[in-house]
């Protein structure tokens, strides 16, 4: 017989798999002999199982009998009891943190005769009615599909009625009648009682859980954290302790160091007399933790000594919910707590200086999208020091962030869709408005703290979030919000624009505009500039402390790593940014972007050429723009290798749109013109209508085109090779290498080297020097990446086009695929992720491996590399040092990105991973 239950006593945190995170760290805390409220963990089995086959396991309620059975006789307690009634609660808990995506049921096991019982034994009437209310409303919601909103209203009705501020003034009388209510709506929205049966909540509590994995905003969530679907998640159910059981009482969540900046220190929220869905939901604004030191210090140390010695254990920041019971504490659960891209360079580099973790670990704490999201712009303080501030609030999760304020999640996709940026404000979020969440450039909450829903979700994401904003009167259905500032009550309605400091908590109305971050001037300009930068005051030395621990990171990623960095550059202003980013070159030179502007006519000119005369005068002209192109990138890059692409778009794409042309030419003659420059237009046209290709992207390009078009190669290689002549007279050291694009046969490559040899030769006699200039090949087809053995033996060098070699091996064109069917194939799980941005390991990456394999048998240290934009992403870059390329290539703005992950790679390769 299968066995889908395990006692939290039986288990441990390596079960994550089998026992979700909740279930395993459940289990890690009870072996540990903290104070955790006795459960059972029905394993993530049981939901594979139940996904399959639309049904539970028939051993499954055997299995939850025994270990209920086993349950009460720890407590003393029977489930239903009338007199001391057993209750539980059922959470859902899978293998990576999924916060606010799934169900949580508590209080199940009263009904209408055990609330009395719960009452005598508690001895408070009034706690036995709310926890009740809570059962039926989160049933309700969560089981039977009632929307949440009305009981909400029913909840806010009882508190108008009674003259309440808040749930806890309501008083038994209050909450029996509103039990009875939520009772009666059970029955008008479902057709059915509410169950009194304890088991039947149970087994009911399960089903729902289970199925709130493929609720649709759980698979939303997965598919942006790239969380596979079918790994299931586990459910928990544990004996209810009670935070509503009066003032000695309470519910909070925690952090062993700030989740938002890093800084060390105990860090959370409390409500007193509460369940610890309040806390989450941020339906009530909470009070700081240290609030439970005033109230009860002797939990709070307990409390203190606990979330030590989990940091201890964890060897890393933790993140504990817990509850207090009338002075008792009570520990729920643990997880390595989520954390903004800050917080993550930080606490990685401090628990390094702190002998907790090896540097090899730090480095693996942290990623690519982390660093670059620590390199975007924030707001400039002078300005901000001017703007119209709205309102301080709670920082939730770092950032700057600018748009137009809309109200709902719906809207707030709608509008994103059409381009606009915006900010989604709430009095408080749900798991409904995931989607909302990730259409928009930043989150404002009127209520909850720093362990709300919106702050865990928004960390989670790297979204600016700012929460507890208590001045703003926020109306939904008006679709405004009002605040009350120091020049009187300011209105904001949707589509105004606001900005919101994710670092400081403040709520600005219209624009404020930005400045380069910290970490940006340190990759730029260094760390005492980085640190002069950051300012005075406490924001300063969090700054400070996350430069210093960039740049310790970023420092052993350096040392580790294998891989070179170079930067995709076309000009020498990019050149000279993508070094002081510490780029190791350059990867790939477009020279197509050379010949747009005012050079465009120079082009026709080659196009409309009649003879060989006219199209040579054409080239000459090129020639010393060219020649200048190429000195400057090269100085730029003196000692270090710039590989130079020969042009590759089609030519049409530097004449004009041919329905444009069309209709000016028949708008001319329809008018009798006669002028040169409708001459001029005619001649135009005609070549237009000759070069038109119906698939121009695997037309007449590349090395095609230089094959095709005489002299077109031939004035790029010499410039190349002139201006390597020029600056070696100079006593410089360029180092270029051409690179022949869009290959697919060695008989091409052969072509263009006799060309580029014969060039070299000439230079070589006019400037009397050596010239020897490598030229190498872009692999960017299919059939090139499968002929690559032979293309080797003619080739100095190989770089992989992967934006080409995508398209071609998916028959993809991309610009007209992102928009077209992409998202359904997201939605629908055909595509995970875009293969534009991350590299399809299973297709193109078979055939990059292949590629690497049959060359490097023929020239074992043939240089190779990779120049598309997937060399600038993190996951794609592991994939390129375990096939042993030698070099990426990306935008000057990711080299900093590879750098960090090229050294993750290469720790990896050797056995380190995350340790967590």
């Amino acid at each position: 017989m299968s066995t889908y239950v395990q006692d939290f006593a039986d288990g441990s945190m390596a079960q994550k798999d089998l026992l979700g995170g909740k279930g395993a760290n459940l289990a890690e805390m009870t072996r540990l002999g903290l104070p955790v409220p006795p459960g059972f963990t029905i394993t993530t089995d049981a939901c594979r199982y139940y996904l399959r086959t639309g049904k539970v396991p028939t051993d499954l309620r055997v299995e939850v009998t025994q270990a209920i059975r086993r349950l009460e006789d720890t407590m003393n307690r029977r489930l239903g009891d009338f007199h001391e009634p057993l209750l539980v609660s059922v959470r859902s808990g899978a293998k990576f943190s999924m916060p606010g995506m799934m169900e949580t049921v508590l209080n199940i096991g009263l009904n209408d005769a055990s609330v009395q019982g719960l009452a005598e034994q508690a001895g408070d009437e009034r706690f036995a009615w709310d926890s009740y209310r809570r059962l039926v409303q989160m049933f309700g919601k969560t089981v039977l599909g009632i929307e949440g909103d009305v009981f909400a209203e029913e909840l806010d009705a009882a508190k108008t009625a009674a003259g309440a501020t808040s749930d806890t003034d309501l008083d038994a009388d209050d909450l029996r009648a509103l039990t009875v209510r939520f009772k009666e709506i059970v029955r008008e929205q479902t057709g059915r009682d509410f169950p009194q049966h304890p088991r039947e909540q149970l087994d009911l509590a399960i089903v729902a859980v289970l199925e709130s994995w493929n609720t649709e905003r759980a698979r939303l969530y997965r598919r942006r954290e790239r969380i596979p679907h079918d790994i299931g998640t586990a459910v928990n159910v544990c004996t209810m302790v009670f935070g509503n059981l009066g003032e000695r009482s309470g519910t909070g969540v925690a952090f062993t160091r700030d989740p938002a900046t890093g800084q060390p220190g105990d860090y959370g929220d409390y409500l007193r007399n509460a369940q610890g869905e309040d806390v989450v939901a941020g339906i009530r604004n909470t009070l700081p933790l240290a609030a439970l030191e005033e109230v009860d210090p002797d939990v709070y140390n307990e409390l203190r000594g606990v979330m030590r010695r989990l940091e201890m254990h964890y060897r890393d920041l933790c993140d504990v919910e817990f509850t207090v019971e009338e002075g008792k504490l009570w520990m729920l659960q643990t997880r390595v707590g989520k954390r903004t891209a800050p917080a993550a360079f930080r606490i990685a580099a401090e628990l390094e200086a702190e002998h907790l973790i090896t540097l090899d670990e730090a480095l693996m704490r942290v990623s690519g999208d982390q660093l670059s999201q620590l390199m975007f712009p924030q707001f400039d303080r002078k300005a901000a020091a001017k703007a119209t501030l709205l309102t301080r609030a709670m920082a939730a999760s770092p950032g700057a962030a600018v748009g137009r304020c809309v109200f709902d999640s719906q809207t707030a996709h709608d509008w994103a869709e059409r381009g606009e940026d915006v900010i989604l404000v709430r009095r408080e979020t749900n798991p409904d408005d995931l989607q909302g969440m990730i259409a928009a450039v930043g989150v404002l909450t009127a209520r909850g703290g720093k362990t709300s829903h919106a702050a865990v979700v928004a960390r989670g994401m790297g979204l600016t979030c700012v929460v507890g904003a208590e001045a703003l009167d926020v109306d939904p259905a008006a679709r405004r919000m009002t605040v009350d500032t120091a020049s009187g009550v300011v209105e904001v309605v949707e589509g105004d624009v606001v900005a919101i400091d994710g670092a400081t908590g403040e709520v600005f109305l219209g624009a404020v505009p930005v400045v380069p971050s910290p970490v940006t001037t340190y990759l730029t300009d260094g760390v005492d500039a980085a640190l002069a930068d950051a300012g005075e005051g406490d924001a300063a030395e969090s700054l400070q402390a996350l430069v210093l621990a960039v740049d310790r990171l970023l420092r052993h990623a350096d040392e580790a790593r294998r891989l070179r960095v170079k930067a995709n550059a076309d000009t020498g202003e990019d050149a000279h940014r993508a070094r002081a980013l510490g780029a190791e070159g350059i990867g790939l030179a477009r020279t197509e972007h050379m010949f747009l502007g005012e050079r465009r006519v120079l082009v026709e000119r080659i196009i409309l050429a009649r003879d060989d005369a006219e199209r040579d005068a054409a080239l000459a002209e090129l020639l010393p723009l060219q020649r200048q192109d190429f000195t400057e990138l090269l100085q730029e890059m003196d000692g270090l290798t710039s590989t130079i692409r020969l042009i590759d778009p089609p030519l049409h794409e530097f004449l004009p749109d041919l329905t444009e042309l069309s209709v000016r030419v028949a708008l001319a003659e329809e008018r009798g013109e006669s002028s040169p420059e409708h001459s001029h237009d005619l001649e135009v046209l005609a070549a237009v209508r000759r070069m038109h290709e119906a698939n121009p992207m695997l037309g007449l390009r590349g090395v095609r085109l230089g094959l095709v078009v005489p002299g077109l190669f031939g004035l790029q290689i010499r410039a190349v090779c002139e201006a390597w002549a020029d600056l070696r007279a100079k006593g410089k050291d360029p180092r270029p290498e051409i690179m022949v694009p869009l290959v697919a046969s060695v008989m091409e490559l052969h072509l263009v080297r006799d060309v580029a040899t014969a060039i070299m030769a000439e230079v070589s006699a006019e400037r009397g020097v050596r010239c020897e200039i490598p030229v190498g090949v872009m692999i960017e087809l299919p059939r090139a990446a499968l002929t690559a053995e032979r293309i080797a033996e003619a080739a100095d060098f190989f770089s992989f086009g992967t934006n080409d070699l995508t398209q071609t091996t998916w028959g993809f064109s991309r610009d007209d695929v992102e928009g077209a069917f992409f998202a359904q194939y997201t939605a629908n799980g055909v595509l995970t992720v875009s293969p534009f941005e991350s590299l399809d390991l299973r297709g193109v990456g078979r055939l990059l491996d292949i590629a690497v394999t049959d060359a490097r048998a023929v020239k074992p240290n043939l240089p190779i590399g990779v120049c598309g934009e997937h060399g600038g992403d993190p996951e794609s870059i592991h994939f390129f040092h375990t096939v042993g390329l030698d070099y990426v290539s990306c935008s000057p703005f990711r080299v900093p990105v590879a750098r960090l992950e090229a050294g993750r790679a290469a720790i990896s390769a050797v056995g380190h991973s995350d340790s967590r």
